[in-house]
């Protein structure tokens, strides 16, 4: 999402996986789509606004999910992801729905859709 938000190389391909579906994904996207914002406005300083920037995020409609944290752990361990990662494939598995990304890794053990297109 944050490639799409700050049009990247890669937001073409990613916007074309996700329109027209309904999107979700684990509530924590909020929290770090907020970090990249305030990681960008850093890092470019008056070029990019955090807050604006931010603001636009939130007007998406995306579908902010809870996952149960002692699932996502054991997911981690045993794929080797980060806990944040797993948690974006935990509600993937759980949703039976492709997971949207371009993390390499992620992209190694995401399930194919097998149910509605829906990503995160």
């Amino acid at each position: 999402m944050a490639a799409v938000l700050f049009d990247e190389e890669a937001s073409g391909a990613v916007q074309e996986r996700i329109a027209m579906r309904t999107l979700v994904a684990p509530a924590l996207l909020a929290v770090e789509i907020a970090n990249v914002c305030v990681m960008r406005q850093r890092r470019y300083g008056e070029k990019v606004s955090a807050a604006s920037t931010y603001a636009v995020f939130a007007g998406w409609n995306i579908g902010l999910l809870a996952v149960p944290h002692s699932e996502v752990v054991g997911l981690a361990l045993e794929t080797g992801l980060t806990a944040y990662d797993a948690s974006y494939l935990w509600l993937a598995r759980h949703l039976g729905c492709e997971l949207v990304t371009l993390d390499r890794r992620l992209i190694a053990v995401a399930p194919p859709a097998r149910g509605p297109r829906t990503g995160g």
